[in-house]
């Protein structure tokens, strides 16, 4: 584990170099999925080795990111904050307007065709960016106990849902559009992606959960909360995606968690995500997982979407461990259990897929194309507690 603590660091110092984090650039490169997870690996490494550095960029990224994000493009002819504030309200509420993805092009225009493939380097909002950056305030409320962070984030989550949840005719059950316009005035893509309403349900959860200790609680999501639950109602969640295999597992560990709170008061949840998991896992490994992960050349393949497997994998034994230990999961420990023994034959995948995008030579083009996502991942892979644990406000507890 020392090893893996030094490369990242090394790692997540030559990102904070290369996108302009620090020294702070002039125009810094930020994108809002990286900086989210690269938040969690800066406040892993300050709580792991206890250097003020690291929190100190984590802190400097959050303020980048709503600088920089929670305003127009420059080359947009609108400036200012997307939330149309005005510069002294934006300080004190940067996350009120969404934050932008931070892809290349501009957004598409009102009067454009869509061009699904060009669309995916468009700029935007995507709502499970959104709850990425959510979940980074949400670990930076809890490690520094400072609750504006959670504040900003909740803000955040009243923003996205009044803009991304809708009802599509008078007492159906709502969707969500999946990507939408820099200032949330109109859908870019109005399919919804097929996590979306299960990434805000435990998110705004986590929110609610870290709220509840705030002494001066100033939002509430109780309502969203319910909108998300009927949305969540009944549906699966296999995938064949890596990236959102990984995810569900993550959530699960995540939903423990929350549950040692008191939050998700049965254990159906649990229980679905991790069926879910190990039938989407059975699924790809019946087509070849394990020799596609060995043989497959660099060139053919995603490494961000397969770190994001890994640092789920991972979370599979710190969940083993704490529905091992917890009471809350004394009636439903065996069930657990004969789950999690299924998906433990799969750990050691992690260890495959970091060892062959640790080598040089497997760091061509691909790599280079998403260089910046790949190696704030491969980061979060190499030391995931900064992302997958959810510090406690008691300094004592030893649930998580």
């Amino acid at each position: 584990m020392a090893g893996h603590s030094v490369l990242t660091r090394n790692i997540m110092t030559e990102f904070a170099r290369n996108t302009g984090l620090f020294p702070t650039a002039e125009v810094p490169r930020r994108y809002l999925w990286t900086d989210a997870f690269a938040v969690c690996n800066f406040l892993g490494l300050h709580e792991e080795t206890g250097n003020k550095d690291f929190m100190d960029l984590a802190l400097r990224l959050v303020d980048q990111v709503h600088t920089t994000l929670g305003r127009h493009r420059r080359d947009e002819h609108r400036t200012g904050p997307i939330s149309g504030l005005s510069e002294e309200q934006a300080k004190h509420h940067p996350t009120a307007g969404g934050l932008r993805i931070g892809k290349e092009l501009k957004e598409r225009r009102s009067n454009e065709p869509l061009d699904e493939r060009l669309e995916w380097d468009r700029d935007g909002q995507y709502f499970h960016y959104l709850t990425k950056w959510m979940h980074a305030l949400n670990r930076i409320a809890r490690s520094t106990r400072d609750f504006v962070y959670n504040k900003w984030a909740m803000e955040l989550a009243r923003t996205a849902h009044a803009k991304f949840a809708y009802t599509p005719f008078p007492g159906g059950q709502k969707s969500m559009y999946w990507k939408m316009s820099i200032d949330l005035s109109r859908p870019l893509v109005t399919s919804m992606g097929f996590h979306d309403p299960l990434d805000g349900l435990i998110t705004y959860t986590q929110l609610l959960a870290t709220a509840a200790q705030d002494p001066e609680p100033s939002v509430d999501l109780k309502t969203e909360i319910v909108d998300m639950t009927d949305m969540c109602r009944g549906r699966r969640w296999v995938t064949t995606d890596l990236l959102g295999i990984g995810g569900l597992l993550s959530d699960a560990f995540r939903v423990a968690q929350l549950m040692t709170s008191g939050c998700f008061s049965d254990s159906h949840l649990l229980s679905r995500l991790l069926d879910d998991s190990l039938v989407s896992l059975d699924a790809l490994d019946g087509g070849g997982l394990k020799e596609s992960l060995t043989g497959l050349a660099p060139d053919y393949r995603l490494a961000f979407r397969e770190l994001g497997l890994s640092i789920g994998l991972q979370a599979i034994e710190k969940l083993s461990d704490l529905i091992s230990r917890h009471e809350v999961f004394d009636r439903v420990r065996a069930r657990l259990k004969s789950r999690l023994a299924r998906l433990q034959g799969y750990e050691q995948l992690a260890e495959t897929i970091e060892s062959f995008w640790l080598e040089s030579g497997h760091q061509g083009e691909t790599w280079m194309d998403h260089r910046d996502i790949n190696m704030v991942m491969l980061a979060t892979s190499l030391s995931p507690a900064g992302y997958l644990v959810l510090a406690d406000f008691d300094a004592h507890s030893g649930d998580v």
